[in-house]
């Protein structure tokens, strides 16, 4: 059974609740990958099977608002953000929380200035061996209050089996991320590693690996993203590919797949189970169900997506990438990026830039509109989001109305 995690009221909606609890009701093993429609008259949302807070976000939520909670006079530090949710870190931040540092790794309050009466939060994301050295050397216990994912670890651990058979470790994911940085600390002491981030980076490793392209140049490209003295040529002569649990499933796939028609053309088919660890997909379940409802919300007919969740946050933008290659989709990061029904205000993750669209909302009537948020994102900000584009129409359904299909798919299910 599931475990059962106290999230605080403020992060509970009205409407996302109800749907997912009919869904879980009606569709309790999870094999219905169709989106759920809320028809509010002038306006119809289309709402995945699974989006919203996982596991491992659930988790580290409790530990965390439990540990300010009973701890009022001590000093509270996070590692960094906690979750990629700027409400939820704003909302610690505001419980006098403090960071230790930023997201790419920046100092913000140095180690050596804590006490051993302090408390450190490791966040989801896990942490380096390094960082957890320098906590244990000022006297604080970096596992006494550690919200690292689960599923961030089972990542470690085949690492480490990996690393122990002989085998070099490629990472699938953003080398600046926080839990890539915490993967290559962990397995980099029992593996050469060497991360990269793409299809395309994976390629060019392949090329290196086959010496199609000069070392040197992997040497300039890759110095930053591979541990010290790597060499494709030699180092993946035996080796495995693991990932950042919250990267696309298809990309993962594909960089497995690429590297290993590079071991295959290296050292021939009778011989690659000498030569490439062919590890199961690493990413976590709950990556693995949202990316599956995404897919089935690209089934359906929509005039548009948008898309809740933090503008750092991995697994949102993955979500972003999916649905915009068939719905025009806005990322926001919370209700305040409507602006109005002529404007929104967006992430555009591949300029990294705040953009503001105008005439965004079409005139069809009804209106669909697709709806999801990352995994790291409290369904109340998908909530918000609903109500403030309904706000724009006259005649609307009201919720309680909207919702009761719902409501009698629960009742009959649990007849």
């Amino acid at each position: 059974m599931r475990k059962k995690f106290d999230i605080p009221n403020m992060y509970e909606s009205q409407i996302i609740k109800k749907v997912k609890e009919a869904r879980q009701i009606t569709d309790p093993r999870k094999k219905d990958a169709s989106p759920a429609m809320v028809d509010f008259g002038p306006v119809r949302f289309l709402v995945p099977r699974h989006f919203g807070f996982c596991y491992g976000v659930e988790n580290a939520i409790d530990i965390a608002y439990r540990t300010v909670e009973q701890n009022p006079d001590k000093n509270i530090y996070l590692l960094s953000e906690m979750i990629h949710n700027p409400t939820v870190n704003q909302d610690l931040q505001n419980k006098g929380v403090e960071f230790l540092f930023e997201t790419d790794g920046t100092e913000r309050i140095p180690i050596t200035s804590l006490s051993p009466e302090d408390i450190v939060i490791v966040p989801a994301f896990g942490t380096t061996v390094e960082i957890q050295k320098k906590l244990e050397a000022q006297g604080v216990d970096p596992y006494q209050y550690d919200t690292t994912c689960p599923f961030v670890e089972k990542v470690w651990k085949r690492g480490r089996q990996l690393g122990k058979k002989g085998n070099a470790l490629v990472i699938h994911g953003k080398y600046r991320h926080e839990e890539t940085r915490a993967t290559f600390s962990h397995t980099s002491k029992n593996a050469p590693c060497v991360v990269v981030l793409n299809p395309e980076e994976a390629r060019e490793l392949a090329d290196y690996m086959l010496e199609k392209r000069p070392v040197e140049e992997f040497r300039e490209k890759f110095r930053d993203k591979c541990t010290e003295g790597f060499d494709p040529r030699t180092d993946l002569q035996q080796f495995g590919v693991i990932n950042q649990t919250t990267m696309l499933a298809t990309e993962t796939k594909e960089v497995m797949q690429i590297l290993k028609e590079a071991a295959i053309e290296k050292y021939g088919e009778a011989e690659i189970d000498q030569h490439f660890a062919d590890t199961s997909d690493t990413l976590c379940y709950a990556t693995n169900e949202n990316q599956t409802a995404t897919y089935g919300l690209l089934e359906a007919e929509a005039d548009l997506a948008l898309v809740v969740g933090g503008y750092n946050s991995s697994n949102t933008m993955h979500l972003v990438e999916l649905l915009e290659s068939k719905f025009p989709t806005y990322h926001v990061r919370d209700v305040s990026e409507l602006i109005s029904r002529r404007e929104i205000r967006h992430f555009n993750q591949w300029n990294k830039e705040i953009n503001i669209t105008e005439d965004w909302l079409p005139e069809t009537r009804p209106l669909t509109v697709v709806i999801t948020s990352g995994a790291s994102c409290p369904d109340v900000l998908v909530d918000e989001v609903i109500l403030e584009l309904l706000s724009y129409y006259e005649e609307v359904t009201p919720v309680e109305q909207a919702l009761q299909p719902f409501e009698e798919q629960s009742g009959a299910a649990a007849r």
